[in-house]
């Protein structure tokens, strides 16, 4: 599904500045650190990380998706590595990275959700961060992005019980203006959840 929409598009569908997520919390985003972009698509977010010096790889499953990343990257003349891969199958490092994102990575329910926060905790270094960012369920009513599932999507209570033992750093739910391309246009109801893995 991911290809075919990315393969319809001639321009970049989420565009290509970063989510207001990473530059509202840009205190985390630290030169030198260690990250991991989950499901990046195109790259915009991944390559904003990589233009703040972070040591970056991301991950993404469709094609066209890595092709316009790898575009982007050399637009902005940055360096990082871009993975094709399935999050959902592939085998997850351990202890390997000091930043974990998430950003509107709310394609799947409860059950791929499972599997996608179980591989990001793991492949956090102890003291380190997984960043998420996405839709609550009154995204339904604005249906300006994101999937038409209410169980896609992200409570304050979801989030807090799958990061039982972090350190919750950040846990807001909030409505906002989104204009990220064609994909994120319009008023949107949003979480911000930031948690660091004990040591």
């Amino acid at each position: 599904m991911w290809e075919e929409r990315y393969a319809g598009s001639a321009d970049y569908v989420f565009g290509t500045a970063p989510a207001q997520f990473l530059l509202d919390h840009q205190t985390h985003v630290t030169p030198g650190a260690s990250a991991l972009a989950v499901a990046d698509g195109e790259g915009r977010n991944s390559v904003y990380m990589a233009q703040c010096g972070l040591d970056v790889t991301a991950l993404e499953f469709a094609p066209t998706a890595l092709a316009r990343a790898n575009r982007l990257a050399a637009d902005k003349n940055v360096s990082l590595t871009f993975k094709e891969e399935d999050v959902l199958t592939r085998t997850w490092e351990q202890d390997r990275f000091d930043i974990v994102a998430g950003i509107f990575i709310q394609f799947v329910g409860p059950d791929g959700r499972r599997l996608q926060f179980n591989g990001m905790k793991q492949a956090t270094k102890p003291g380190g961060l997984v960043m998420l960012h996405g839709y609550t369920p009154k995204q339904l009513e604005h249906g300006t992005g994101g999937p038409p599932f209410k169980e896609n999507m992200y409570t304050d209570a979801i989030l807090r019980a799958a990061f039982v033992g972090w350190k919750i750093v950040t846990c807001h739910a909030y409505e906002r203006e989104v204009q990220e391309g064609r994909g994120h246009s319009g008023m949107s109801a949003l979480i911000d959840f930031i948690a660091r893995k004990p040591l």
